[in-house]
């Protein structure tokens, strides 16, 4: 019979910290030589160390709670490439299932591509808090108690000592206490939650058992922010960066919510310092570009948008706002090509299109103008200012069936909200009656 090996990798969300500790806690205890990547491993050697430990042992256990995939629609997503690697190199895979982890939740399903669809078709442990002692009892007797004939791949020194020191670190914190997993369980409740008040309530709570939960202020702040609490989410996101000043994230959301309040030179740095901490980070170089387009600098936000294209090739969003900041160079050609791009990768970007019809405007193609318009209305029916564009472009073109016809644009887009939203309520009535005169 084969040699029962008791070699174990722990893979794992940041957010899910505690749980992970607990697991590689009882594992030790037991005789189990486990990794955990518990304080963070330099950058310039994450990658081969984390591989070569992922290699070297024979079980790979992988923690998922409802936030856990969140990100793993990435390719280059850790949490998804230490996954990938260990079902390529054939190890014992374990996925443990903590408290509200469901495969088929619709969120969980569109992440599950590619390699990580056979994620669910490994043989699962549910593991629920109250009953922790007796999963961990059931893990150990049955999942990891079985041959791996897979020939093992023996990491090297240098990756020894990196898996070394990161077990003597994850032995020597204090054991994981109730209050803490208890925390994190409220973090996911809040995570899986659909009504905002829920959300915060659950945040609130897991904030209260455990106060120094960077990860549920940044969550608070981002339901905040969708319940339009400005001032809230600003709070969360201070004291989330407090509590972690290598929070990326937080400092890309704080950056979004100067931004909403109009501190375009507060949200550039705090986009800045996300880029510095995470220099792969294209969502937060979008952002710096959207800000730098709203403070004028065009040329800054091109560069931005062209690094997160670089980072993120199917950017359409990225494509298209750069699409709006060469029109403001007045690079016309350049914005038509970004606007087919972003047309071309996403074909129900109503707002590309309404975008490259302004373009082909400005250019004097009223009717390529007119077309683009039309499909960015029929994609959205309520695109208050497609329709007030179409009223321009219709008014431009001078005779009296187009002008007939932008009459009943700029009556659509005033009942639409588009002058009050817009501050042009008045000029839109006014174009209204001038075109009435004419006819």
């Amino acid at each position: 019979m084969s040699r029962i090996e008791k070699t174990v990798f722990v893979s794992y969300r940041r957010t899910n910290a505690s749980w992970a500790l607990n697991v590689f806690q009882d594992l030790t205890q037991h005789g189990y030589d486990a990794f955990i990547d518990f304080q963070g491993i330099a950058s310039g050697g994450f990658e081969r160390v984390i591989l070569e430990n992922i290699r070297a042992r024979a079980h790979f256990l992988v923690l998922l709670t409802p936030s856990a995939l969140e990100h793993c629609g990435d390719p280059k997503d850790w949490l998804r490439r230490e996954i990938e690697t260990a079902m390529e190199s054939r190890r014992n895979v374990v996925p443990v299932m903590l408290d509200g982890f469901d495969f088929e939740a619709p969120s969980n399903a569109s992440r599950l591509t590619g390699q990580l669809l056979a994620l669910k078709d490994y043989n699962a442990l549910r593991v629920y808090a109250e009953y922790f002692a007796a999963a961990m009892d059931r893990l150990r007797e049955k999942f990891l108690n079985v041959p791996l004939d897979a020939v093992l791949h023996p990491a090297s020194a240098s990756a020894r000592q990196a898996a070394e020191a990161q077990q003597a670190a994850a032995s020597a914190a204090p054991a994981v206490g109730q209050e803490e997993l208890t925390a994190q369980t409220w973090f996911e409740k809040g995570f899986n939650a659909a009504d905002l008040d829920e959300k915060i309530r659950c945040y609130a709570e897991a904030i209260r058992l455990k106060p120094d939960y960077a990860e549920a202020y940044n969550n608070r702040g981002i339901a905040r922010a969708d319940r339009g609490d400005l001032n809230g989410e600003l709070k969360d996101y201070a004291e989330a960066i407090r509590l972690k000043p290598d929070y990326a994230e937080a400092y890309n959301n704080r950056g979004g919510a100067r931004a909403a309040k109009g501190d375009h030179d507060g949200a550039v740095k705090d986009f800045a310092e996300s880029i510095r901490l995470k220099p792969d980070y294209a969502n937060a170089y979008y952002n710096r570009g959207v800000a730098r387009t709203a403070k004028g600098d065009h040329e800054g936000a091109v560069k931005d948008y062209a690094e997160a294209i670089r980072l993120k090739p199917d950017f359409a969003e990225a494509y298209g706002n750069r699409g709006i900041a060469r029109r403001g160079k007045g690079d016309l050609y350049g914005a038509l090509k970004d606007y087919a791009k972003a047309i071309r990768l996403k074909p129900d970007f109503a707002e590309a299109y309404n975008n490259r019809g302004l373009a082909r405007a400005a250019k004097g193609d009223f009717e390529g103008a007119l077309k683009d318009y039309a499909e960015a209305i029929r994609l959205k029916p309520d695109f208050a200012e497609a329709y007030g564009n179409r009223g321009n472009a219709r008014t431009a073109k001078g005779d009296p069936a187009s002008a007939k016809a932008a009459i009943a644009d700029y009556q659509k887009y005033l009942d639409l909200g588009g002058g009050i939203r817009n501050g042009n309520q008045a000029e839109a009535e006014q174009f209204i009656r001038d075109l009435k005169n004419k006819l």
